[in-house]
């Protein structure tokens, strides 16, 4: 009687003892998964953006023929395009930096107000807005800016699903223990900010 009540004890702790490895090795992989998928939503970002700030060198190159007089514009526009660029790069190695998606964010709103204070000039050179180039250009940027919305979107959703899995009980007992963090969304605050540079010719 005493050995087969031993007997049940421990084939319910094996079977406890199963189940709590198997709830752990579930939730590590769904977790594991989650900062994939989330991963890959930045990589998304992170090709638009590359897209954009290959073409603003060529968008300058096209407005210096024509905007003779506006060079402390044109070379603000660079300066800007090329902190953003390296703040991207500097993200690229670790998308999960807070810090580094603010510079990020910080480089891209400056470039934003060039951006738009470069398009504003423009206005004044009839000759640059109907050059094909420049409206080619500029339509290619927006539609870039388009993708890097659509693409901030996916990445923040998927951000959410990861943090909520995180946070979510049982899971929350063992996540830090297993080296996860929580991730940080790649959020415009400002409406100033959520506005896409006008490159519109029209």
């Amino acid at each position: 009687m005493f050995l087969s009540v031993a007997v049940i004890f421990v084939a319910v702790v094996v079977v406890l003892f199963l189940l709590v490895l198997l709830w752990g090795v579930g939730s590590y992989n769904g977790l594991v998964a989650a900062r994939a998928r989330f991963q890959n939503a930045f990589a998304q970002i992170d090709v638009q953006l590359k897209r954009r700030y290959d073409l603003i060198p060529n968008l300058v190159e096209t407005a210096r023929g024509f905007m003779r007089h506006e060079r402390e514009t044109l070379e603000a526009v660079v300066a800007a395009r090329n902190q953003a660029s390296s703040a991207l790069e500097a993200l690229s190695a670790n998308p999960m930096d807070p810090a580094s998606i603010q510079s990020l964010l910080k480089a891209e709103k400056g470039l934003g107000g060039v951006m738009g204070r470069l398009m504003a000039v423009s206005e004044a050179y009839p000759e640059l807005k109907a050059n094909q180039n420049m409206m080619q250009l500029t339509e290619e940027l927006t539609s870039t800016e388009n993708k890097v919305s659509f693409a901030r979107q996916g990445y923040n959703d998927a951000v959410t699903t990861f943090n909520v899995a995180l946070k979510t009980f049982p899971t929350v007992l063992i996540a830090s223990f297993l080296g996860f963090q929580e991730a940080a969304l790649f959020e415009v605050k400002e409406a100033a900010e959520k506005e896409a540079p006008k490159v519109s010719f029209s």
